[in-house]
């Protein structure tokens, strides 16, 4: 019987794999993973060398990477519903491939601090770039097939979670930060050339009124708010962020009050929460046929929760080390769930505009827990901060029991067209 659930996992593995616009997202998300985590490295190491560790200029990093979350998510995802996914998609990575060279020109020739804009630019474009494969998955994959792409494309982040500051330390310290920006342009112009090879975008049948940007802004708002499941897992998001964003800054004392380490061996704590993640995505592909994404999204809020009530409790390295790995573990579930369940209950049409609203909510409640966490510490001890954020996921885990047996409100369009089965055997 075991033997039978195994082959057919296998069998679906292989069919998605076999698939020609998995195959291109995947290759696409490869290189920009290499790009994206060479890119920051040299940033963030460039930066600290220039300012002699200025912890504002360093804490600007991060506002370039995430001021266009907010500006820009819905914008994208409105512009991304309008527009074909593939040429989007290209045109986004070329454009952050020319702003990486025309940076690095202005770089040897002008100032340091326009390095920041390495990270502002292709932060800016992704939000173009990102629903538009959220896109493609929607119209070329069964319901059942997106689940198991979805784990797919993030177990390359889990595993680059791991491999990425190695690598982008690496090519710093080995080359510097000219021939950091070079690599960082190339992997994205391979990124957008993989996507070349992808067939043609569809073609929509039905003629599309002329309505305004505004309007369509507003038509993704009303969609969001008459959809129960993508209103609650609006509020699953706004419930995770506030937690993630409570413990962020606080890890390095976790190291250095709690377990009465040095300061270096946060290394090994993140270390195994990037090994974790990399089991969990592996995990999560073998499972993904069986498990229903919101049953997947709460394994993973309930593992969160738990690992992090441990690590704020523990005074063990060891005990410690096990929740990293317990909690890493989940947090594929988490992207994954969260990723299908917006698939799967949006019309093609609102993906982007669905993605759009529900990603600032969870940076944005991130970004101002974030922004108080290290005022909340002088207050409060550091095991009730964690704690806190594992009452957080609980009360996020709430919000998704209502709808625990919700079948996909969205029928996939190629299951409609009947051309299912001819694209995905495609290779």
């Amino acid at each position: 019987m075991s033997t039978n659930v195994e082959m057919k996992q296998n069998n679906g593995v292989s069919q998605v794999l076999k698939n020609r616009f998995v195959q291109g997202i995947l290759a696409s998300a490869l290189f920009l993973q290499i790009g994206i985590w060479v890119r920051n490295f040299a940033v963030l190491l460039y930066v600290m060398e220039m300012t002699k560790g200025d912890a504002f200029a360093i804490s600007m990093i991060s506002v370039a990477e995430f001021a266009p979350i907010f500006i820009f998510s819905f914008i994208g995802g409105t512009f991304a519903d309008r527009w074909k996914p593939k040429k989007t998609m290209i045109w986004c990575e070329t454009l952050s491939a020319i702003s990486v060279f025309a940076v690095l020109i202005t770089l040897m020739f002008g100032t340091w601090k326009i390095v920041f804009f390495v990270t502002l630019i292709s932060a800016i474009l992704s939000q173009f770039s990102q629903p538009s494969g959220m896109k493609l998955f929607k119209q070329h994959l069964s319901a059942e097939q997106i689940q198991l792409a979805m784990s797919i494309y993030q177990t390359i982040f889990a595993i680059f979670m791991v491999l990425g500051p190695i690598l982008g330390t690496f090519i710093f310290h080995s080359f510097g930060i000219y021939i950091s920006i070079i690599i960082t342009g190339i992997a994205f112009l391979l990124a957008a050339a993989v996507l070349l090879f992808l067939p043609k975008d569809l073609e929509n049948d039905n003629e599309k009124k002329e309505i305004t940007l505004l309007q369509e802004m507003l038509d993704g708002i009303k969609y969001v708010k008459k959809k129960k499941a993508l209103t609650l897992l609006g509020l699953c998001f706004m419930a995770a962020g506030l937690g993630i964003g409570l413990i962020q800054p606080l890890g390095i004392f976790i190291v250095t009050e709690q377990l009465g380490l040095s300061k270096e061996s946060l290394q090994w704590l993140l270390t195994v929460n990037g090994a974790g993640m990399i089991v969990g995505g592996a995990l999560a592909m073998v499972f993904a046929k069986n498990v229903a994404p919101q049953k997947m999204l709460i394994i993973g809020m309930l593992g969160q929760a738990i690992g992090i009530g441990i690590i704020g409790y523990s005074t063990n390295l060891w005990v410690t080390l096990t929740a990293q790995l317990f909690s890493g573990l989940a947090l594929p579930c988490i992207q994954i769930g969260i990723n299908t369940l917006i698939i799967q209950n949006s019309d093609t049409d609102f993906i982007g505009r669905v993605n759009g609203i529900l990603s600032p909510l969870f940076t944005g409640s991130m970004v101002v827990t974030m922004s108080i966490a290290g005022s909340l510490k002088e207050m409060f001890s550091l095991s009730m901060m964690y704690e806190g954020t594992a009452f957080l996921f609980i009360i996020g885990l709430l919000f998704i029991l209502p709808i625990y047996n919700l079948k996909p409100t969205i029928v996939i369009e190629s299951e409609i067209s009947g051309k299912g089965s001819a694209i995905q055997n495609e290779s």
